[in-house]
C-alpha cells in the first residue's frame, strides 16, 4: 500500500473511531448505566474489546509506551494483557460517571471504602485533609464517591482547557464532558474545581482556605507541568526516569499541619466492584521536596502493581512529563490516528 493510500485509511478509522466514541458516550452509556452492574460493565468490557481490536495505532501507542517506560518490568504477553486493560478501563469509566447521577448510589453500592477512619481521624483534628491520588483508574469519580458518603471535598485540577490528554476531542465529546460528565462529578463536590491557571499563585490560596475551613482537597500528583509553570517545578524520579512536577502540595500541608492521605480507586478483576484506598498520614516533615518524592513513590508503587489504572500511556504526555523522548514520539506519530 502507498504512502497516500496508507494515510487515507488512518483518516477514515480515525473518523469512524470518533463516531463510535461520540454513539458510545451518548447513546450507549445512558442505556446501559443503570441495568445490572454485571451486565453494564459486561458491555463497557465488550466495547473495550473491539477498540483494542479496531484501533491497532493506539493499540500499538500504548503498547510501546509501557515498554519504554516500564522496561522489562512485563513481558511481552504482559504488556498486551495490559493493553487490553486500559481499553477496558476507558469504557468503565464513563459508566462510573454515569452511575453517579442522584445521590451516587449505583456507584457506591459496587465500591468498598477501605481507610474511611483517616478521614473522619482528621477531620476531628480540625485542621481537614489532603488525598492525593494521580491520573489513576476513575480518579474523578473516587473523589465524587467520597462526597457521596457526605465529606465536603472539593479538587484541585483542570477539567479540559490545558488538558492534553483531551484536547484533541471533537466538539461533540467535550460537550459531553464539560456539561454533562462535570455536572455528575460536581454534584457531589463542595465546591467548584480549583483550576489552576499558567504562572498564578491563587490555587495555594484557594486550597489553604478549604483546609483551614477543616474540609477535604483532593490533589493529583502526576499531571504534567504547564509552561508557565515549569520555573517552579522539580525534577523527580519516577518510573524510571526523571518527571518534572510541583510539589506544591507538602509545602501547603506543612504550612497549615494538614495530614496528607494517599487515594486509590482500584477496580476488581470483574470490572464491577472496585475497592477505595485511604491510607494513614503519610509524613510529610522535613525538606518539602524529599517529602513529596515519598508520596510519589507511593504513587509509582500502586502504578507498578495495577500498570493499566494509569491514564498516563500516551506518547504527547509521556514527553510533557518527561518520560519519553521526542525521538521515540516521533516514531509513534507515524501511525498515531488524527
Amino acid at each position: 500500500m502507498d504512502r497516500g493510500r496508507l494515510v487515507g485509511s488512518v483518516v477514515r478509522k480515525g473518523t469512524i473511531l470518533k463516531l463510535e466514541r461520540v454513539l458510545y458516550r451518548m447513546a450507549v452509556v445512558p442505556l446501559i448505566a443503570f441495568l445490572p452492574a454485571s451486565l453494564a460493565y459486561k458491555v463497557a468490557c465488550l466495547r473495550g474489546d473491539w477498540c483494542y481490536w479496531y484501533d491497532s495505532c493506539k493499540r500499538g501507542e500504548i503498547n510501546r509506551c509501557l515498554e519504554e517506560v516500564l522496561g522489562d518490568q512485563l513481558s511481552p504477553e504482559a504488556r498486551s494483557r495490559v493493553t487490553r486493560d486500559v481499553f477496558r478501563l476507558r469504557s468503565c469509566q464513563a459508566v462510573d460517571v454515569t452511575r453517579l447521577l442522584g445521590k451516587g448510589q449505583a456507584l457506591a453500592r459496587q465500591v468498598e471504602i477501605r481507610g474511611l477512619e483517616h478521614i473522619e481521624n482528621a477531620l476531628a483534628a480540625g485542621k481537614g485533609a489532603i488525598l492525593c491520588s494521580a491520573h489513576f483508574s476513575s480518579v474523578d469519580s473516587c473523589f465524587s464517591l467520597i462526597g457521596t458518603r457526605g465529606f465536603p471535598i472539593t479538587v484541585v485540577g483542570r477539567w479540559v482547557k490545558g488538558n492534553r490528554a483531551v484536547e484533541n476531542r471533537s466538539s461533540i465529546e467535550t460537550f459531553v464532558s464539560e456539561f454533562i460528565h462535570r455536572k455528575i462529578l460536581q454534584r457531589h463536590r463542595h465546591r467548584p474545581n480549583i483550576e489552576p491557571r499558567p504562572g498564578k499563585l491563587g490555587v495555594a490560596v484557594q486550597a489553604a482556605t478549604v483546609l483551614r475551613n477543616n474540609e477535604l482537597l483532593g490533589i493529583l500528583l502526576d499531571p504534567p507541568v504547564l509552561a508557565a509553570d515549569r520555573a517552579r517545578a522539580v525534577p523527580m524520579k519516577f518510573l524510571n526516569g526523571q518527571a518534572l512536577l510541583l510539589p506544591g502540595v507538602v509545602t501547603i500541608a506543612q504550612l497549615i499541619g494538614t495530614p496528607v492521605l494517599m487515594t486509590f480507586l482500584l477496580r476488581s478483576a470483574d470490572w464491577r466492584h472496585q475497592v477505595l484506598q485511604i491510607s494513614p498520614p503519610v509524613p510529610v516533615d522535613g525538606d518539602p521536596v524529599a517529602a513529596f518524592g515519598n508520596c510519589l513513590a507511593v504513587v509509582e508503587a500502586t502504578i507498578r502493581k495495577n500498570p493499566a489504572h494509569w491514564v498516563f500511556w500516551n506518547s504527547s504526555d509521556l514527553v510533557d512529563l518527561g518520560l519519553l523522548s521526542e525521538k521515540t514520539t516521533k516514531v509513534l506519530a507515524e501511525c498515531r490516528v488524527v
